[in-house]
């Protein structure tokens, strides 16, 4: 007895849908290379983790799995996240092990307070805030990445955003209060 099956056209892909290359990921990776590496330094709070990431992130990215064109940039962002979850293991990460900038001399980045700021979090907290907060993850997304239930994103991402708060907070009054006796936030006309 023979089973004939009917197996449905395969249509192939347009120009419309096209896969990124290897020289389009070189080209994004050299595009966006201070921001790419600044991803990179800030999940890992070293620069020597940080160019580790990177260089894996332009290796995986060519080597792994065809991504649509229109998603390469994202992907290449995505990658070094997942490389410096690698590299770092925050959730291994003991408590008040918040990581220092390596004593390789002051960067423009780490003289920054914000950035010196979110440098200052535990690792766990700063990843899910990186994620979460400044890439826009989702907490399912996060947890998935990370290894653990979206409670615990919810909660760190918490934790994070009141220890930013209040670094943050202090610099601002100080600005306020220069040169006015009633500090005033000036808000955009209604």
């Amino acid at each position: 007895m023979t089973t004939e099956v009917n197996m449905p056209e395969t249509k192939h892909i347009t120009g419309a849908t096209q896969y990124a290359t290897s020289a389009d990921f070189h080209r994004i990776f050299n595009e966006e290379m201070e921001g790419l590496y600044l991803l990179s330094f800030l999940l890992t709070a070293d620069h020597k983790n940080a160019e580790q990431c990177f260089v894996s992130g332009i290796e995986d990215s060519i080597k792994g799995n065809p991504v649509f064109k229109e998603w390469a940039r994202s992907w290449a962002r995505r990658v070094i996240i997942q490389n410096a979850i690698r590299v770092i293991n925050p959730r291994l990460m003991e408590k008040n092990t918040a990581s220092i900038p390596d004593g390789g001399g002051k960067t423009q980045a780490a003289e920054r307070a914000e950035i010196a700021a979110v440098l200052a979090l535990e690792p766990f907290e700063r990843f899910v805030y990186i994620m979460s907060v400044l890439e826009r993850y989702s907490d399912h997304d996060c947890s998935i990445l990370l290894g653990c239930a979206r409670l615990e994103v919810t909660a760190a991402r918490i934790r994070s955003v009141q220890q930013l708060g209040s670094v943050v907070r202090f610099p601002l009054m100080q600005q306020l209060n220069v040169g006015s006796e009633k500090p005033e936030l000036q808000l955009a006309p209604r």
